[in-house]
């Protein structure tokens, strides 16, 4: 059996008040800005994965892959571990692309994916970033939003085809203003946003950079 441990500057998992994994997509709209903080560490002990925590310190995403360290395929999970999303990946030609395939509580996972992402062309050598289109979200095979990650800066922004801000992800700071590690990271989320679909898009933006 898996041992579970706990990071010492976050508390133990608890349950949140809502329920992520309704198939009732419109639950998982933001009300307002939403801040989560990204451990990239899983919480299974030796395990391969990260952990999101809400601005209550409570965990409320994570992905464990336990003793697997091929990120071929990967399940984005609730704090009880239910699968929300299934990521997998679809080898082609240099850079590849990722599927997700999202579940719900009536029919399991979906056939179709929810959303596929890869990175896009044109990306200038040298420039410290890249791009990431995003492709079907809402049914239809076209960009739904784009993704600039800038690797200098450990900075994840991601943006609909207007290119305004949908959520970003950046280096987390105490409150006194002290970076910390690069595997703890702040994601921002802004409002009437689909923070089920960010937390999908977050887990394969991870998975390509990385």
């Amino acid at each position: 059996m898996a041992e579970i441990y706990h990071h010492p500057l976050f508390p133990s998992p608890s349950s949140s008040s809502c329920s992520s994994s309704s198939s009732n997509d419109s639950c998982c709209l933001t009300s307002g800005r939403e801040i989560y903080t990204l451990w990239m560490k899983s919480l299974v002990l030796n395990g391969n994965g990260c952990t999101i925590y809400d601005s209550n310190g409570e965990v409320v995403y994570r992905v464990d892959n336990y003793d697997q360290k091929c990120c071929k395929e990967v399940y984005l999970m609730d704090q009880g571990g239910k699968t929300l999303y299934k990521i997998l990946r679809k080898k082609l030609r240099v850079f590849g692309r990722w599927a997700a395939y999202r579940y719900n509580d009536s029919n399991g996972e979906e056939k179709r994916p929810r959303f596929r992402v890869k990175k896009a062309c044109g990306i200038v050598k040298g420039s410290g970033s890249f791009g990431i289109k995003v492709m079907g979200c809402g049914g239809e095979n076209k960009a739904s939003y784009k993704i600039e990650i800038l690797k200098h800066q450990s900075v994840y922004r991601i943006m609909d085809v207007a290119g305004g801000l949908v959520a970003q992800v950046q280096r987390k700071h105490t409150v006194s203003g002290v970076m910390l590690g690069e595997d703890v990271m702040t994601l921002a989320v802004e409002p009437d946003t689909d923070r089920l679909l960010v937390m999908g898009l977050v887990v394969a933006c991870c998975l390509i950079n990385h």
